[in-house]
């Protein structure tokens, strides 16, 4: 593939005042070749993985640079800003996006079909992608991005408040059952201590994970209907109000960028919090010497239906401009390739998405190895399913939804029946009509 590289930037990229201008594109050209403006979200997660990837990136070619846009917090943020600049023609060349939100971008048609792409490159698996890895990033008959970061729910805690409570740091609890108890224990300790958080706030994730668990779906198969509202969905929501109840969970959760139960956590105030393992290399670093900290896989719920939900970002090129469109291929490649895999995995706690790294000890062997505390979600690797994206125009608004529905659990001020309820109607009136 030829790049062709003595191309401007386009003007309109400086951005004006108001929404837009969140976005704060550098309008930077170089005469050498292409300035690519890239951007991502959570960047509590993502900041040095993708500093560390940019950094090797540019440091094997002179032909394009990348320059980050100011990151979004959340990916519902980093959405609702990609939409935004879509509609004023202010796009970055590359978005990552939550893996279900691709979906969502591919419908409306804001990011490229990298099919075209990755025919020119030839055998797919020569890059390291394998077909599931690809379906992360195919909808409609569109590869609307490339799986860059792939994550499960995972057991964080501290062995130490175990201990004082008579538990074994060694043998966490493998129900939910135990774990509620367990909380209840630690939150008896007093002195400002709580026994458990169970993230959900932000998006469907974690609620997908408990709803997952028992087996259930988000919609039925033809997509025309909700299909969590049956029992399945109930017990999900019924195990989230006992978490609350019996294992006395504070509401550590005011907004989805809210840290307090990280803050909890990493002094010591917390006994376990259930999270993405995307956090494991901050976390550990934010608990340093404090206590000893451990992970390990979620408590299971249904053993034989179970299944947890693939967390993540995909790498999504938005360029329009042709030239700046192959500029943007070769990152992106590089970004899920093996080394720019590993770089993510050894600066996050994500799973890899790249089968070469993954296969080959060369790239993680021996990380694993001196590393345990990101090995919990690679167990894991079993039960995952893709992230649900839900289909339509208001696939945005489904998830606040959602979001806002689970706020009344956890603040017990409605029955999981009447959340239930509630969440279903809502949700049917924004997705498509059959």
């Amino acid at each position: 593939m030829t790049l062709d590289l003595s191309i401007s930037r386009r003007g309109a990229l400086g951005l004006a005042g108001g929404a837009a201008a969140t976005l704060a594109m550098p309008g930077i050209v170089r005469a050498a070749g292409v300035d690519l403006v890239v951007h991502y979200s959570m960047p509590a997660i993502f900041k040095d993985a993708q500093e560390a990837i940019a950094a090797a990136f540019n440091a094997r070619q002179s032909a394009i640079r990348v320059s980050y846009v100011n990151p979004t917090p959340t990916y519902e943020d980093g959405a609702q800003l990609i939409l935004r600049q879509a509609a004023t023609g202010q796009l970055p060349d590359v978005s990552f996006q939550g893996l279900n939100r691709l979906r969502l971008f591919a419908e409306r048609g804001i990011a490229l079909d990298l099919r075209g792409l990755l025919k020119d490159e030839g055998d797919p698996a020569r890059l390291g992608y394998s077909a599931p890895l690809l379906g992360l990033g195919f909808h409609g008959g569109s590869q609307a991005g490339l799986a860059f970061a792939t994550s499960n729910p995972i057991s964080y805690y501290n062995a130490d408040l175990l201990k004082r409570v008579g538990a074994d740091p060694e043998a966490f609890p493998k129900t939910w059952d135990d774990a509620i108890a367990l909380s209840a224990k630690i939150a008896g300790l007093g002195d400002g201590i709580n026994g458990m958080f169970f993230r959900w706030p932000g998006d469907d994730w974690m609620f997908s994970a408990l709803l997952y668990g028992y087996g259930g779906r988000m919609l039925t198969t033809d997509e025309k209907a909700v299909a969590f509202n049956g029992p399945e969905g109930l017990a999900a929501l019924k195990l989230l109000d006992r978490m609350v109840k019996e294992g006395r969970m504070p509401n550590l959760a005011a907004s989805a960028s809210s840290t307090q139960d990280l803050q909890a956590f990493a002094a010591g105030k917390l006994g376990m919090m259930f999270r993405t393992t995307a956090q494991v290399r901050a976390i550990s670093q934010s608990v340093g010497a404090n206590f000893t900290l451990r992970t390990t896989v979620m408590p299971v719920i249904d053993p034989v239906k179970g299944r947890l939900p693939t967390g993540g970002a995909g790498a999504m090129i938005t360029a329009k401009d042709p030239n700046r469109q192959r500029a943007a291929w070769e990152f992106v490649k590089f970004a899920t390739s093996a080394e720019g895999t590993s770089l993510m995995v050894k600066n996050t706690g994500y799973v890899p998405t790249n089968q070469i790294a993954i296969d080959n000890p060369e790239y993680l062997g021996d990380f694993y190895k001196q590393n345990p505390l990101f090995v919990a979600a690679t167990k894991q690797v079993p039960l995952m399913i893709p992230w649900y994206a839900f289909p339509g125009q208001n696939s945005v608004r489904v998830t606040q939804v959602m979001v806002d529905q689970l706020a009344r659990i956890a603040e017990q001020k409605a029955t999981p029946e009447a959340v239930l309820a509630d969440m279903a109607t809502e949700v049917t009136k924004l997705i498509p009509t059959p």
